[in-house]
């Protein structure tokens, strides 16, 4: 059995850390220290899970052994804000063949259609917070996919029409965003300051962790407890 390779990221001034999986893009999680960091996202492997089977991978997934922590690094300013990682590890630099890359777009573009079941499976108004904020479905929607095109631009994709609303627009964006990847790996070209690696598992956090608010903040019947934030 394999481990589960983890590398932390610290908050320059020790106020968060954040754990991400290094074969797993999107599987990260943050906390106020590094342990409740990885116990964070320990608590997670079983929401990652349904991605991994997405790309074909639940069987690898499933049999990752234990966490093994394989680097900690100290991050920037953000890391210590958010709690969420915002600089390349070293792990992200270490050069890639086309296949591992090829396994990690897959675990990507499964981090979409995770996003997008859950996007049409929750209710249009969420639960609030404690003091009555938080996004309902469609602004988080926005929000996310606004992202992506922006971070696209990193590998040369511009914005593809109403990417929120229309679906077909949406589609071609996430096919030209991975052939582009793809490109870039193939020409050894870098997605500007960003490594590709961290730009994929960037992308696949930041989608997965709003497709796991949407599912915390559901007010439908299959809403249920999990595991925090």
């Amino acid at each position: 059995m394999s481990a589960l390779d983890v590398a932390v990221e610290l908050g320059p001034k020790g106020r968060r850390a954040a754990a991400w999986a290094v074969d797993w893009p999107g599987l990260e999680r943050g906390g106020a220290t590094p342990e409740e960091a990885l116990t964070r996202l320990e608590a997670y492997r079983e929401r990652y899970a349904p991605v991994a089977r997405l790309a074909r991978r639940g069987g690898e997934f499933s049999a990752a052994g234990d966490v093994r922590v394989v680097e900690t690094y100290v991050g920037s300013g953000s890391t210590d804000f958010w709690g969420i990682s915002f600089v390349s590890g070293a792990s992200d630099e270490v050069a890639i063949d086309a296949a591992a890359f090829t396994r990690r777009l897959r675990l990507l573009a499964a981090s979409w259609r995770h996003f997008d079941a859950v996007r049409a499976s929750v209710s249009p108004t969420l639960r609030k917070g404690p003091r009555g904020g938080g996004r309902d479905r469609e602004a988080i929607a926005g929000h996310v996919l606004r992202c992506e095109q922006d971070w696209a631009r990193k590998v040369g994709v511009d914005p593809a029409g109403d990417v929120v609303a229309d679906p077909g627009a949406l589609a071609a964006h996430r096919d030209a965003f991975l052939r582009a990847l793809r490109a870039h790996l193939d020409d050894g070209r870098r997605a500007r300051s960003w490594s590709l690696p961290f730009l994929v598992r960037h992308s696949a956090f930041h989608v997965l962790d709003h497709a796991w608010e949407m599912q915390d903040r559901d007010l439908g019947a299959g809403s249920g407890p999990r595991p925090p934030a």
